[in-house]
């Protein structure tokens, strides 16, 4: 009897083979499915994409991460470790000598939490030899902690700015207050500043970021207003900074500062994004402690 045009000839079972030592047919049939070029390579690049199964049987698909060599970055986790420890550390000298809610109400301890936690969680991934964090996580935790070195050195420490703090006897640097305001001023900015110039690959970093990391200190802004207007008047650091206080300024003058600050912190912010394009990269290709694709910390 004839066959169909395009319908292949079915191949006669071979017997199924008995006895000490013989395969099994279902295991023989799936080793004969497999080509005899194994491992097989991408025609475009002929590159292996398997690996051969134990003993020699045949090969299976892996993923990168099985066949490419894991690198620790133990320097860059040692450095992020550090910075992570020295905010926990102003954070905790804060905690114990101040009031806990007044204390957490800051924006320099929130933003120093976030260095805490992103440099803390890289720290962890270099060591490991983990991808580095996205780059618009990492820049946003940047320009949030320079938002509280250069608001602090430039206008809440300067006598002559308008809203400076060096008055207030509520947040007298004194005692241990002086380690935490040194750390969480100053100390992390600059190493922060410092991990981004010499351990992050230039280039992830997007104009549309910038607009992005606004949302955060929009939202503190206004937490602050609402927690202001639900304490009492009297209450110490009722509102967290001068520029905020609406006993004061009244809202209007408060809103005006608000639109000042949030101008000038998108500027900060465009520079960042600015500037990690047209930055050098220190190390070659084959030094970085990321891959070539990479980006944010690594």
């Amino acid at each position: 009897m004839g066959r169909r045009p395009g319908v292949p000839a079915l191949r006669a079972t071979p017997p199924v083979p008995t006895g000490p030592g013989a395969t099994p047919y279902r295991e023989r049939m799936r080793y004969d499915r497999i080509p005899s070029h194994s491992p097989r390579t991408s025609p475009a690049s002929g590159s292996s994409r398997d690996t051969t199964l134990p003993g020699g049987a045949g090969t299976a698909d892996a993923p990168a991460s099985a066949v490419l060599p894991t690198v620790r970055r133990p320097y860059a986790a040692a450095f992020r470790a550090l910075i992570c420890a020295a905010a926990v550390t102003g954070i905790v000298i804060d905690l114990a000598v101040g009031s806990p809610l007044r204390v957490l109400s800051y924006f320099t301890v929130q933003s120093n939490l976030l260095v805490a936690v992103a440099f803390g969680w890289s720290a962890v991934r270099a060591w490991r030899g983990r991808p580095p964090l996205p780059a618009r996580v990492t820049g946003g935790v940047l320009l949030y902690i320079s938002i509280t070195g250069l608001v602090f050195h430039l206008v809440l420490a300067n006598s002559s700015s308008g809203f400076s703090m060096t008055g207030d006897q509520t947040v007298a640097v004194t005692g241990w207050r002086t380690v935490s305001n040194q750390l969480l001023h100053t100390v992390t900015p600059l190493a922060a500043a410092l991990d981004w110039l010499l351990l992050t690959r230039p280039g992830g970093l997007r104009p549309r970021h910038a607009a992005q990391w606004l949302l955060y200190p929009l939202a503190y802004f206004a937490f602050a207003l609402i927690r202001g207007a639900l304490l009492s008047p009297g209450t110490t650091a009722r509102y967290p900074y001068p520029f905020l206080d609406v006993a004061q300024h009244g809202y209007a003058g408060v809103l005006t500062n608000a639109v000042v600050f949030g101008l000038a912190f998108y500027v900060l912010a465009l520079t960042i994004t600015g500037l990690d394009h047209v930055r050098p990269c220190l190390r070659g290709p084959e030094n970085r402690i990321s891959s070539p694709g990479a980006s944010g910390l690594k």
